[in-house]
């Protein structure tokens, strides 16, 4: 027994692979340990999810640390083999290698991160968790109006942030231009109505103009961009049936539907209540005109025998 411990001491690979498993265990606990003592103190969801994450990223870097100090005077002699070998999983293994680049490219840029909305690979929904390899979002839309969930949970692989463009809806200025349109009547007032359709407008989403105004204030010193309005705007074209009001505003994007559907009904009641000097009007067909119409008639004789 002590002959058979005294060759696995003397042995250096025996001796190396224990210290490996020992140093292994070591580092997980400790992670672990982190872990429940930050679980203590980061009571906010989003924050806990990133804490974790770094968390967990620190200690897998830990252990391969810890493996190379442990194999580095191994390592000179194996290097050309590597080399070879590596030229050949990079090649079998390109797309997972793509992305992990990725995922690199996420976590250290302003791409998105875990609760923005994106529109990545075809896919609109929140990101959810953002793996090594793979991007997990919860879908909104498809057989679902508006930009509510469906219930589907779709992973889309990292390599895509390299492939296409990738949609955020919340990164720098989490909120969106959306609009609504009012047919209006011929002969009714007009200029009551656009002052209905603003005044709703400003009681509706007029914190949501003040906020964004703000960041977008941000986004003019960041980007080349121009200095735009996010107060409300009610613009007015006639065509062939209706004087149809446009109501353009900014919306929290989250909220788009809510908000939409409050602007709705505030503004019918008001349109309701004003005395029939504002009405609404729906697609009307006038005949201008028939051609000459030719009618036959036949009488039948009936003979009595």
């Amino acid at each position: 027994m002590e002959s058979y411990l005294e060759k696995i001491i003397t042995e250096p690979l025996l001796r190396k692979l224990i210290i490996v498993l020992i140093g292994v265990i070591i580092i997980s606990t400790i992670v672990k340990l982190t872990k429940n003592r930050l679980n203590k103190y980061v009571k906010e969801q989003s924050t806990w999810y990133r804490t974790r994450k770094v968390v967990n990223i620190t200690g897998y870097l830990l252990i391969v640390i810890f493996i190379l100090i442990t194999y580095s005077d191994r390592l000179g002699g194996v290097t050309v083999t590597l080399g070879v070998a590596g030229a050949g999983i990079a090649f079998a293994l390109q797309e997972i290698i793509v992305s992990i680049a990725g995922w690199i490219a996420v976590l250290s840029s302003d791409i998105y991160k875990t609760g923005d909305r994106v529109l990545l690979g075809g896919i609109k929904g929140d990101v959810i968790d953002v793996g090594i390899l793979r991007t997990t979002i919860m879908e909104i839309g498809q057989w679902v109006d508006g930009d509510l969930y469906n219930g589907r949970i779709v992973r889309i692989a990292n390599s895509f942030v390299f492939k296409e463009p990738v949609y955020n809806y919340s990164s720098d200025f989490p909120f969106l231009w959306d609009e609504i349109k009012i047919p209006i009547k011929y002969g009714s007032d007009y200029e009551l109505a656009r002052q209905i359709i603003y005044e709703v407008a400003e009681e509706v989403v007029g914190d949501y103009s003040n906020e964004a105004q703000v960041y977008w204030k941000v986004m003019v010193r960041k980007f080349l961009i121009e200095d735009a309005s996010t107060q409300p705007m009610v613009t007015i074209i006639a065509n062939d049936n209706w004087v149809e009001h446009t109501l353009r505003y900014v919306v929290d994007y989250k909220k788009r539907v809510l908000v939409k559907d409050l602007l709705y009904t505030k503004i019918l009641e008001r349109l309701d209540n004003s005395s029939n000097n504002v009405e609404l009007a729906s697609t009307t067909f006038q005949l201008v005109g028939m051609p000459p119409i030719e009618v036959k008639l036949r009488k039948k004789v009936h003979e009595e025998s």
